[in-house]
């Protein structure tokens, strides 16, 4: 067992896994990774020292730790030292573990709960999803992946970290991309060594640890009531005949997934204040959790959304926003010839392979009155330019789409796409960050542009306009 515990602010949690190892009937070695000298119980060891000069690194020093030790113990815990992990927890990796082939492995979810006991998953955040397409039953378990792999903790056996090893993945120097140092160190197994990190969702409790500290309850990720729903979900899709996959890949392989689709997105204020006010149906293309589609309905708009995957949009249709399961196509003809008075695309051009292809097959959902709402990151902005300069390696790839994962995004590029597509972009309004909208109105709309890092455009079919870019 190795824990990793920087600094003191966490010594009242990490005393309680001590207790909580020394509870279990296994015979359990506790190490404790730390930048300090932790005078601890008597029996468990404490390694000083840092694999670099970050103290972000720390958790990398297991990897040395685990190496040395591979011929001594059945089974390797990793964990921060305030995550919660049980004897019945460990005991259920190692049976799900025994159905499993060698290129899977068991994994966890963190929880939290909150001042008043009710329970949240602060994992589910952002872009982070259950994958509908990784749905698989081995034996009498269900497993899914979830894309975030981090719950700052994982479990090998002998076997898998022998694997994990071998691959060359394992033992490397502290490093960060798709996650920070922290969360790298805990994830390696799954992302560089070659296995899938699976979470049994038939069992979902047994692989669910608890965050001690609680610092994400009520700020971060999902409440128990959407995760249960979600879970119910994928155990129903489980049960389906026919393949599932989400509508499109979400998710960048830029640094720390910049761009990525989120699929908790918040009401959007701006493409609200760019629908028509005469506008009464809604088709949502690409719809994630749905809050923008679900104020929408409230204001008495019939919204029909195309969602990202049939998990995520659960909330939002049983709130009356009517879903168009399938992929582009498939939704597509679902519709028929039915027109809509506006088709809304909230960050999804930039992720899909053909920008062009999907923008003329919704063209057809459209009459000559109809608009297309479009928001969409501006690559072009002024504080991404910067950032690019002086973060140049955090970019690559950017602009090929096989190796970014999106294609470069600004105004200048939806023109294009829609231009090829038989539609006119005639109205822009930048969507300034919160601590610069002091700047709206005191500077030209090109400038505002300039400052903006996403935008929403009108466009109409064909050569029409009437909204001039502002």
């Amino acid at each position: 067992m190795a824990l990793a515990s920087y600094g003191t602010s966490n010594n009242r949690h990490l005393e309680r896994l001590i207790r909580e190892y020394r509870s279990m009937a296994l015979d359990v070695d506790i190490v404790i990774l730390s930048n300090i000298d932790k005078k601890s119980t008597p029996g468990v060891e404490c390694r000083v020292g840092l694999p670099s000069r970050d103290p972000w690194s720390l958790p990398f020093a297991h990897k040395k730790l685990f190496a040395e030790r591979a011929d001594q113990h059945d089974l390797f815990i990793y964990s921060e030292d305030d995550i919660l992990i049980t004897e019945r927890q460990l005991r259920a990796f190692l049976e799900v573990t025994a159905v499993l082939p060698d290129d899977e492995v068991a994994g966890f979810i963190r929880m939290e709960k909150s001042s008043d006991g009710s329970i949240s998953y602060p994992d589910m955040h952002d872009e982070y999803h259950w994958d509908v397409g990784s749905l698989r039953s081995r034996e009498n378990y269900t497993l899914a992946s979830f894309t975030n792999e981090h719950a700052a903790c994982y479990v090998l056996t002998q076997n898998q970290l022998r694997k994990a090893i071998k691959s060359g993945g394992f033992l490397v120097e502290p490093y960060e991309w798709k996650h920070d140092l922290l969360c790298t160190a805990a994830t390696d197994p799954y992302i560089q060594c070659g296995f899938t990190k699976l979470i049994p969702i038939s069992d979902f409790d047994n692989f669910t640890v608890h965050h001690l500290s609680n610092k994400y309850a009520g700020k971060v990720g999902v409440d128990e009531a959407e995760m249960r729903a979600q879970i119910d979900a994928m155990m129903q899709l489980s049960e389906s005949a026919g393949a599932t996959r989400p509508l499109f890949n979400t998710e960048t392989k830029l640094w720390r997934r910049m761009y990525s689709k989120n699929y908790y997105d918040r009401v959007s204020q701006e493409v609200i204040s760019m629908i028509p006010p005469e506008a009464r149906t809604v088709l949502s293309v690409g719809c994630g959790s749905g809050a923008t589609e679900c104020r929408l309905k409230e204001r008495g708009l019939r919204v029909l959304a195309i969602p990202l995957d049939p998990v995520v949009c659960g909330s939002a249709a049983e709130r009356g926003v009517e879903m168009v399961f399938g992929d582009f196509h498939d939704a597509k003809e679902k519709l028929g010839n039915q027109a809509v008075d506006c088709v809304l695309l909230s960050n999804v051009l930039h992720l899909i392979p053909d920008p062009v292809e999907v923008l003329s097959l919704f063209r057809g959902s459209m009459t000559e009155k109809s608009v297309m709402i479009i928001e969409a990151p501006n690559m072009r902005c002024v504080s991404e330019a910067w950032r690019r300069v002086r973060y140049a390696h955090r970019y690559r790839g950017l602009g090929n789409y096989d190796l970014s994962g999106t294609h470069y995004s600004s105004l200048a590029k939806v023109r294009d796409w829609c231009s090829r597509s038989g539609l006119t972009v005639c109205g822009t309004r930048g969507t300034l960050h919160r601590r610069a909208e002091f700047l709206r109105g005191l500077s030209s709309g090109f400038a505002e542009l300039m400052m903006s890092p996403s935008f929403v455009s009108v466009v109409k079919r064909g050569d029409a306009a009437g909204i001039s870019d502002r």
